[in-house]
């Protein structure tokens, strides 16, 4: 193998789109190119966000790119859906500075994927330990990587970075080929409760689902004003900016899955989905008028009907949502992966990282015996 270099960039768009995808074969929505090049240039992360984009990469005498992280210096813990402000908290009460931190990751998205993009998975220990060694030399705290993909924890874990678990709900297609097939496989009491919910919410609204050239510019202000209005009511201020999702539409326009629900012709709500090659990610939901079941309408039924005329394995709902449960979507463990350069706070996250995994282990054991699905 030739000399290898580990540098950090300016940007994701300071390489060349088809390097940085030959390294996504996947095709996983959330680190391509065209995804985080869109937020850096909408300007939803870099200056005056907390997210400085420093994409980590490993590249050959030639400067052709071997191995990227999508990583970021963070100032603050919002939009990471794996809460560690308690650790801030106390890391700072013992003297310690616990921002900048280095966060590896796909921007305001809790959805699975992968956070090594590797060209060889020998290049995942000298990845890490490039990680570690910017953090320790610039005197950051620590690395996080978030919602890590199942076939990449290990590569984490055996370069010593702790493993944190959790909870999300994603819907799995049992080989469905209808939403009616999906029904059957539930039992009586929550057959007929999602059915009565799919009446009510579309009873006043006819939906729309629009991909790629079908969403036009009406459509994404709109939306706008949706997201805007959830924004502000969950976070205080929307992470993305306007500006976002024209760069979405102008560089993954095919990946996008926009359903909208209208009055007289008038939008009132929508949800925003991201289609990858297995699975469809729902991220955005907003509305304009208070209709009873829309949510669940546009965000978790619709899902499913496009998950399986589009014949993809698995819906992702995002984080949380213990509500997801009775409408057919299962509990399923995510992971992060998390080193701290402090050996003494490296061990007290340790000790209560293995606490918190004994609760979360419960937790899921307790929610999978409560499916809406037919019992054996």
């Amino acid at each position: 193998m030739s000399e290898l270099v580990a540098k950090v960039g300016g940007g994701v768009g300071a390489f060349a789109q088809e390097q940085w995808d030959a390294l996504n074969p996947a095709g996983n929505p959330f680190v391509s190119h065209a995804f985080l090049t869109a937020l850096e240039d909408s300007g939803s992360v870099g200056e005056g966000t907390g997210w400085q984009a420093a994409p980590l990469v490993i590249t050959d005498s030639e400067d052709r790119l071997l191995a990227a992280m999508p990583s970021y210096l963070k100032g603050h813990s919002q939009g990471e859906y794996i809460f560690d402000q308690s650790w801030a908290d106390a890391y700072q009460r013992a003297g310690g500075r616990y921002y900048p931190k280095l966060q590896i990751a796909a921007p305001f998205t809790p959805a699975t994927g992968p956070r090594l993009l590797l060209s060889d998975d020998a290049l995942a220990p000298p990845l890490l330990s490039a990680a570690q060694q910017l953090c320790t030399q610039n005197g950051f705290s620590s690395a996080h990587a978030t919602f890590v993909e199942e076939d990449q924890v290990q590569l984490f874990s055996d370069a010593g970075w702790m493993l944190r678990k959790d909870i999300q709900f994603h819907w799995h297609n049992r080989g469905f080929a209808s939403f009616d097939d999906f029904l059957d496989a539930l039992s009586s009491r929550k057959r007929k409760g999602v059915r009565k919910e799919r009446a009510g919410a579309q009873e006043d609204v006819s939906i729309e689902q629009l991909r790629g050239d079908d969403i036009k510019p009406e459509h994404w202000d709109a939306f706008w004003a949706f997201y805007q209005d959830t924004g502000a009511r969950k976070w205080g201020t929307p992470y993305l900016t306007r500006d976002a999702f024209d760069l979405f539409q102008e560089r993954m326009g095919e990946q996008l899955l926009l359903i909208l629900a209208f009055q007289d012709d008038v939008p009132v709500a929508g949800a925003l989905n991201f289609v990858g090659q297995d699975a469809l990610y729902g991220r955005y939901w907003g509305c304009t008028r208070d209709i009873r079941f829309l949510h669940f309408e546009l965000c978790y039924y619709q899902a499913i009907d496009a998950a399986i005329a589009l014949g993809l394995s698995r819906v992702e709902a995002g984080a949380q949502g213990g509500h997801k449960l009775a409408r057919g979507y299962e509990p399923v463990e995510t992971v992060s992966a998390h080193w701290i350069a402090d050996a003494g706070f490296s061990e007290a996250v340790s000790d209560f990282l293995e606490r918190e995994r004994q609760g979360v282990a419960l937790d899921r054991n307790f929610l999978s015996q409560r499916t809406p699905f037919k019992r054996a």
